[in-house]
């Protein structure tokens, strides 16, 4: 069995050290986006994760399985910067961690942001889907309610969608399932984009 757990959580460290932080020093922006294979900064400096590598702009992918934090940010001349003092949330880890990154759960968890962000292109085509190092996950707000996919956290160890509404009076009836709106593992949802569409449409009620 891939270990999703453990690779969702050093992937969510090199989000935040190693792409997030080192842009927002350079670009001030957090922001991040999905790549192929993975997610990626959209702005300077030009780095991005691939299954279990880091690309750093068209050199040579970096190995990040096995490997400290700090000695993969030395060997990318990346700084190694967490975001701790943006917010609170975050991996919680320290540039020591030793990443766990196994090739199956990284192609999951890339997977689910890939057929995320195709969700949500063709759902809110001119909103930006952004993928956040704090929680880690892609989403987009749209009406005061929040739409996205996560890679799986303390609420649901493995891939799932979700609708939030900023209001927690807007959540109630049967399309909700969880204490923030609804959530459901990605592989128990044959549409997606039809999802987002009845989240919109009971909150619209």
């Amino acid at each position: 069995m891939p270990d999703l757990e453990a690779t969702r959580l050093s992937l969510h460290a090199v989000a935040e050290m190693l792409l997030a932080g080192p842009q927002y020093d350079a670009s001030r922006t957090i922001k991040l986006r999905v790549t192929p294979g993975g997610f990626g900064t959209v702005a300077a400096p030009s780095a991005r994760v691939e299954g279990t590598t880091l690309r750093i702009g068209e050199r040579r992918p970096l190995a990040l399985d096995g490997r400290a934090i700090s000695a993969v940010a030395v060997e990318a001349g990346l700084p190694a910067r967490p975001l701790a003092d943006l917010y609170s949330g975050g991996p919680g880890l320290t540039v020591d961690h030793a990443l766990t990154i196994d090739g199956a759960a990284a192609a999951e968890i890339a997977e689910g942001f890939r057929v995320g962000a195709e969700a949500l292109a063709a759902f809110a085509p001119d909103t930006e889907a952004v993928l956040w190092p704090e929680h880690f996950d892609l989403g987009i707000s749209l009406d005061e309610v929040n739409y996205g996919v996560s890679p799986g956290d303390s609420f649901l160890g493995v891939p799932y969608a979700y609708v939030g509404p900023w209001s927690p009076a807007d959540v109630s009836g049967s399309f909700w399932n969880a204490p923030f709106g609804a959530a459901h593992p990605l592989h128990e949802i044959p549409d997606l984009g039809g999802f987002f569409a009845e989240g919109r449409a009971v909150t619209a009620r």
